[in-house]
């Protein structure tokens, strides 16, 4: 879009506010909201901020940093009315210099498009985004009590959570979302998202209005919606699947697609997935990136731990949907909600694209529920497992040089010690589990 044709709709639709959004390496959205006549000032000056303030950013030598709006992002929110409508304009960010800042998380992303596109490729991304709404206490603060008890495809007429759900689809299909559908999830106050696919950075920029979307509408009818991934102990977590592939840039051919092939998959695709399991062990410190993150990927809540693929199999990693032709695609099972959409996609796609350049060719699927193997039988079919804590995942995501490579230097290492303070925050904590356990025994 022009600036001219944003002004346009400014001042036809009648917009007060426009919020300058940004993303910090933890996947927080962060915002600047400017009245609608600041507009021209905003895109002459960009959005001033200070970078020490925001987490994996800058020093506070080096704070002064400046978010540019990216006018293809302009979108009116349609849950703003009267004399408080606004729009949203996501910002890439600049230092004070005028370059590129490397800490942008939207930035890594588009770097990797750009490195996909140059092989020919065109990423596209497909979430299914789960979620949980919870109840709030007297004094307004969320406790982890389900707002309902209904379980996988249950319908609850006329409850607070189907009416939330209606409004979050109303609000996605007047963004021109395309949203697919919503459903009740196995958990109780369990829910999905499901957005039809589209390119990576359309959808990562999606996600973070999404998020904001659904605690909106949640808190408007009384309830607070969490992303977090295991919020309930013994019942299924929420995780965000992602449904991956390769297009041409016309969008007229899948590279994931070959009728000719065993499974009618491409080589490409079999190197892709290749290269997504060699690497599953790097990048689950992205994918999975709070300690929490470890409680869902557990035995037996249908969360992956195994490092493996299959075609049906809901226990593996990498599932390859029954969708053929320009529907072919994989679905990558260990990412959830909590995490940052920018870098969890570059990731993804780095390590498919590693796996594409090196010819990695991935072991035969396993269709058997492997819950159920014995550690003898994984290891003869040469399954690993998913890092069981984020100490482990980020051990791995240290030694990595692909994650290196694709995150930059700023990125990694603010990361790293950020989630490495988190690791030992959360070791240090004395758990209830610990007190009603250990201290009548000990």
């Amino acid at each position: 879009m022009e600036r001219e044709e944003v002004k346009k709709i400014l001042d036809k639709e009648n917009v007060k506010f426009i919020q300058m959004q940004f993303m910090d390496v933890l996947g927080t959205v962060k915002t600047v909201i400017v009245p609608s006549s600041k507009f021209d000032k905003s895109m002459d000056d960009g959005v001033l901020f200070d970078g020490s303030s925001i987490v994996g950013y800058a020093t506070i030598e080096e704070s002064d940093m400046r978010g540019i709006p990216d006018l293809n992002t302009f979108q009116i929110l349609p849950w703003y009315d009267g004399n408080i409508k606004t729009a949203r304009i996501i910002c890439d960010v600049y230092t004070s210099s005028g370059e590129q800042f490397q800490g942008d998380p939207r930035y890594i992303l588009k770097k990797m498009i750009k490195k996909a596109n140059d092989m020919g490729y065109q990423f596209f991304t497909g979430p299914e985004f789960e979620f949980f709404l919870f109840k709030l206490n007297e004094d307004g603060e969320p406790e982890p009590v389900p707002s309902d008890k209904g379980s996988y495809f249950d319908y609850t007429p006329v409850d607070r959570a189907e009416a939330i759900k209606k409004e979050i689809l109303l609000y996605l299909d007047m963004m021109g979302y395309d949203p697919e559908a919503s459903h009740h999830e196995v958990s109780p106050g369990q829910h999905e998202i499901d957005l039809r696919f589209s390119d990576a950075l359309t959808m990562a920029d999606r996600i973070m209005t999404l998020k904001a979307l659904i605690k909106t509408v949640a808190l408007k009818h009384g309830l607070f919606a969490s992303f977090m991934p295991k919020p309930i102990y013994g019942v299924n977590g929420s995780g965000m699947h992602v449904h991956q592939s390769l297009m041409t840039m016309d969008q007229e051919k899948n590279f994931f697609y070959d009728p000719d092939r065993k499974y009618q998959l491409s080589e490409i695709a079999m190197h892709y997935i290749g290269g997504v399991l060699k690497h599953a062990r790097e990048t689950a410190a992205i994918l999975d990136s709070s300690v929490n993150s470890y409680k869902r990927l557990v035995p037996g809540y249908e969360a992956p731990v195994y490092i493996s693929w299959a075609n049906l199999n809901r226990s593996a990693l990498v599932r390859i949907p029954q969708g053929r032709g320009l529907k072919t695609r994989l679905e990558q099972r260990n990412p959830d909600p909590a995490g940052n959409p920018y870098l969890q996609f570059a990731v993804m796609l780095a390590s498919g694209l590693d796996g594409i350049k090196n010819k990695i060719e991935p072991p035969e699927p396993v269709e058997k529920d492997i819950y159920h193997l014995s550690p003898k039988e994984r290891e003869k079919l040469g399954i690993e497992s998913l890092p069981g804590s984020l100490g482990d995942a980020l051990e791995e995501f240290r030694k990595s040089a692909l994650m290196r490579e694709t995150l930059g230097d700023h990125i990694f290492n603010h990361f790293y010690i950020v989630k490495t303070k988190e690791v030992e925050a959360y070791r240090s904590e004395v758990t209830a589990w610990e007190i009603k356990n250990l201290l009548p025994v000990l």
